[in-house]
């Protein structure tokens, strides 16, 4: 794993990205004028809100990348220090090799506090001939109002099932692995519209294999399959609190998981398990929201998912 494949494979202009097709297009738009406003890309983690805004400055600016893009990452340098002395420095600074205009392009935003979003948004309006900013956030809601009301938004979704498929195949018929149906529908099945999630999960099997099948990815991700979670929900229905007790400790140990991914795993499976009611889901949904938050605050891991167990015993009974 000398080199991290998502880079390995990541779309270096704007016409090779796959998916958020919308996007895409406007964004080839720019491409070809060579010239955009400022840009705020929103979305979930792992759906190309990075590699959009690299590939567009690369198309705009060729050769002269490295001299007119600063990258930043803004849960790094997220302090009013960095945008008034790093930022600031690179906006007032002439573009080079004949562009009209630099990029600063700041990852994570929403991880910059109010104090520097103030600050930033009047480098916005100073610099606004010679510098464009291009931010990403998973919440466009922390970035504020000002800001987005001199940007451009972008919305970036969870990649569809099929274009997920279509990326893994294309990865791992380059990387010269065999991979079998069910194991790629496992890899769209952790991986949740998450393509740099899914690349990883590829890369880490083949580190194993270089044929990948369902169990390897499940074993080498840290997930339990969906089958064993609902053997889980199954045993408190059947079997009673001991019985289903002892499953949950094998569910652990055997898959790694700590308490909160199993509880999120867990979550999921809820909505497919065609022997619980409705009512029965609502409840237990509300009850695995109260054990996630305990665990996150320190709760006793084994504790919290004994109570966990015994709760959901208790409603199947």
């Amino acid at each position: 794993m000398s080199e991290l494949w998502v880079e390995r494979h990541r779309p270096r202009s704007v016409s090779e990205m796959k998916g958020q097709r919308a996007v895409v297009d406007r964004l080839g738009g720019y491409s070809e004028k060579g010239t955009f406003p400022h840009l705020l890309f929103a979305g979930p983690p792992g759906t190309g809100k990075t590699t959009a805004a690299l590939a567009l400055a690369r198309d705009v600016f060729g050769e002269t990348l490295r001299q007119n893009l600063l990258e930043m990452n803004a849960s790094d340098e997220r302090g009013l220090d960095s945008i008034r002395n790093k930022v600031k420095q690179f906006a007032r600074t002439a573009p080079l090799g004949g562009a009209t205009f630099k990029v600063i392009f700041l990852d994570e935003a929403d991880a910059l506090t109010n104090d520097a979003q103030g600050a930033l948004r009047r480098i916005m309006e100073q610099y606004a001939e010679t510098c464009r900013f291009i931010m990403s956030c998973n919440y466009s809601s922390k970035i504020i109002e000002p800001i987005q009301s001199r940007c451009a938004v972008f919305r970036f979704r969870p990649l569809e099932d099929e274009q997920m498929r279509a990326q893994i195949l294309h990865v791992a018929k380059h990387e010269g692995l065999e991979i079998d149906e069910e194991a790629t529908d496992a890899i769209v099945h952790i991986s949740l519209g998450d393509l740099r999630k899914a690349i990883t999960a590829l890369q880490v099997a083949a580190g194993m294999d270089t044929v990948i099948t369902r169990g390897l990815i499940y074993e080498t991700s840290a997930t339990a399959p969906p089958e064993v979670l609902q053997g889980y929900l199954l045993a408190c229905k059947e079997d009673g609190f001991q019985p289903a007790r002892r499953r949950l400790r094998q569910i652990l140990d055997e898959f790694g998981l700590a308490g909160t991914d199993l509880v999120n795993q867990l979550h999921r499976e809820l909505g497919v398990t065609s022997f619980l009611t409705e009512e029965t889901k609502l409840e237990l949904t509300e009850w695995m929201a109260e054990i996630d938050h305990r665990l996150v605050q320190g709760g006793g891991e084994h504790l919290q998912l004994d109570a966990m167990t015994a709760r959901i015993c208790a409603l199947l009974k």
